[in-house]
């Protein structure tokens, strides 16, 4: 069998070499004649599995490295008979990493304390419920939006988006990418979602691009209907609206799921997910060699410190957000290769804290956390 992988996929080289021919591609060169006598696709974001790509072709099976999956036409799969596969919640911890670092940024920039904030969250999925976690961690008062699962659960633990707009603080956007349907989410961050605002809220985009309209979203800015904004997923990635990217405070290239251990369970999923189905024996697969923080020790002195500045010390320490707005702002054209030259990011039970002078109730924060804590 042949198996076409796309060559930006981590971990992954030698998973199959035994059992398969494979070929490793960069995403824009997996064409119709490279897939037409593959069996298998496993892939990112970045290559349209539709009609054009698979017509005429053996592919029986498609899975993708990441959460997302609107790269793929499912609906023309179903037709064509070919299974597919997307990776759930494989980054979700690291998304909330980005999420926590992007909080303490903004509140240490603009000067507020997150234990006096409201947060929306918007989608409740693997990554939202992380989100939401971590927040209420911190001492925020937590919005839960997420419609399907409302139906599904009832609505005890959610509101409605319109009380979110209303009293939302920072409003973080969770969801996938629907066109059509009950559940519709391009543009859902659109000039009437903007216009509703009451609270003058941070907004943080770290699902897809498509979620929020970026011609809304520069007029809330120079507007002033908003106080702040972050953006992660762009419309059209990667020819982005650099006006926009002019405007927010933060800027990534997509990365907010890029840690080193995201990709890993990713690559994990997919290479099993492959496996099962052609029964190639490697049900049990895991990656090697994941690369370690350069500094896994932290060490904090918390004498005079707040818990929330406690906290912030070592979240920053894993991740600082300020360092990836840095180099995308230098380095604005190079969008795709920013997300395939990505350097290491792990996530917090990759560290050690070494710690004094901090008080019980914050360690085991800490730990919560998942750090692995000392002292």
């Amino acid at each position: 069998m042949k198996i076409i992988i796309d060559d930006k996929i981590p971990y992954i080289k030698r998973a199959f070499e035994k059992v398969a021919e494979v070929v490793y591609l960069p995403g824009s060169k997996t064409t119709p004649e490279v897939v037409k006598d593959a069996d298998a696709i496993i892939t990112r974001t970045r290559t349209i599995c539709n009609e054009a790509l698979l017509k005429d072709s053996s592919v029986k099976f498609i899975a993708t490295a990441t959460i997302g999956y609107d790269h793929i036409d499912t609906e023309y799969c179903k037709q064509a008979g070919i299974e597919w596969t997307n990776a759930p919640g494989c980054n979700s911890k690291s998304v909330e990493q980005y999420i926590a670092s992007t909080l303490f940024v903004l509140a240490e920039k603009k000067g507020f304390q997150l234990k006096d904030k409201t947060i929306g969250i918007v989608g409740v999925g693997q990554v939202g419920s992380k989100v939401a976690r971590v927040c209420e961690l911190f001492g925020m008062k937590v919005l839960l939006n997420d419609p399907p699962r409302e139906r599904a659960e009832g609505p005890e633990k959610f509101v409605s988006l319109q009380k979110i707009v209303s009293e939302a603080d920072i409003i973080t956007l969770h969801v996938p990418l629907n066109m059509t349907g009950e559940d519709a989410t391009f543009h859902l961050a659109d000039s009437m979602f903007f216009n509703s605002l009451e609270r003058c809220p941070i907004v943080i985009n770290s699902c897809r691009g498509e979620v929020m309209d970026s011609l809304s979203a520069e007029t809330a800015i120079e507007r002033g209907m908003v106080s702040g904004m972050v953006v992660d997923c762009w419309e059209d990635e990667p020819d982005i609206d650099l006006h926009l990217l002019k405007l927010v405070d933060l800027a990534t290239p997509h990365i907010a799921g890029y840690s080193k251990d995201g990709k890993a369970n990713g690559t994990t999923m997919s290479v099993q997910a492959v496996s099962r189905f052609f029964n190639l024996g490697i049900d049990n697969w895991q990656p090697s060699g994941v690369d370690l923080p350069e500094n896994p020790i932290i060490k904090i002195n918390g004498e005079g410190l707040s818990e929330e500045k406690i906290i912030a010390q070592a979240i920053l320490a894993t991740y600082d957000i300020r360092d990836d707005d840095h180099v995308f702002r230098k380095n604005i054209e190079k969008f795709e290769q920013l997300r395939g030259d990505y350097p290491v990011r792990r996530e917090f039970p990759a560290y050690t804290i070494q710690h004094k002078n901090v008080n019980q109730e914050t360690v085991d924060k800490l730990k919560t956390l998942g750090f692995n804590v000392e002292g």
